[in-house]
C-alpha cells in the first residue's frame, strides 16, 4: 500500500513538472510582439534598456520608460529631448527581468561601454528569417495570425510532435460539422468522407 501511495505521488509531481514546463515554453515565446527595431535571436524579451540615453522599452506594453525629474515615466513614444535617438542604430541590451529601471545604477554600470555603437547589432527588420515574418514592421510582415504557430515550432525544434497533435484534435471537429451540415467533403483531406460513410451505415 505504501508503495502505491508512494509510486501515485511521484507521478502526480512529475506530470506536474511538465505541464509547469510546457506552460513555461508556451509564455517564453514572444516573437510578434517584439518591435521591428529590435535585435535578432530572441524569442522572448521583456524590456530593452538603451545605454545611450539611459531609458527602457516594455515590449508588452509597448511604452518607453524615462527618468523625469527622479521618477520614471511610461510614454507611448520617446519625448523631443530624444528626438536624435535612432532606435535601429542604437545598440539594445535585452532584459528579462521585472522593473530592471529600479536597479537603473547597475545596467548604467554594466552597458555603458555600449554607448554610441551605432549600427553594429543585427535588428528584426533586416532579418530574413521567415520566423520575423509576424513582427509588425517587417518588410514581409504580412499581419496573418496563422503563422504564429509556425514561428513556435520552428523555434522549437522539439515541440514538432505536440504541433502535430493539436492538428489532429481539429480534425474530428471539423468531420462533426461537416457530417451535420451533410457538406460535402474537401477533396483533399479524403479522410473527411469516411465518417460519414460510417454514419450512415449505422443508421441504416
Amino acid at each position: 500500500m505504501k508503495r502505491l501511495v508512494l509510486f501515485a505521488a511521484v507521478l502526480m509531481v512529475s506530470l506536474f513538472g511538465i505541464n509547469n514546463a510546457k506552460a513555461q515554453v508556451n509564455l517564453s515565446i514572444n516573437i510578434g510582439s517584439q518591435p521591428a527595431w529590435g535585435p535578432t535571436g530572441y524569442d522572448h524579451v521583456d524590456y530593452y534598456y538603451f545605454p545611450d540615453i539611459d531609458a527602457y522599452y516594455n515590449v508588452q506594453s509597448s511604452q518607453y520608460i524615462y527618468s523625469n525629474g527622479g521618477r520614471w515615466v511610461w510614454v507611448n513614444s520617446l519625448p523631443n529631448q530624444y528626438r536624435n535617438f535612432d532606435v535601429y542604430n542604437a545598440y539594445k541590451v535585452v532584459v528579462n527581468e521585472p522593473k530592471p529601471y529600479l536597479r537603473n545604477d547597475i545596467y548604467v554600470a554594466k552597458y555603458s561601454k555600449f554607448k554610441n555603437y551605432n549600427g553594429r547589432q543585427a535588428v528584426i527588420r533586416d532579418s530574413r528569417d521567415r520566423k520575423y515574418y509576424v513582427v509588425k514592421g517587417h518588410p514581409k510582415y504580412n499581419g496573418n495570425s496563422s503563422n504564429r504557430p509556425t514561428q513556435v515550432v520552428r523555434s522549437q525544434n522539439s515541440n514538432n510532435r505536440p504541433s502535430r497533435t493539436q492538428v489532429t484534435v481539429v480534425k474530428p471537429n471539423q468531420k462533426a460539422k461537416l457530417g451535420r451540415n451533410n457538406a460535402p467533403g474537401n477533396d483533399r483531406k479524403a479522410s473527411n468522407n469516411r465518417p460519414e460513410r460510417n454514419n450512415g451505415k449505422g443508421r441504416g
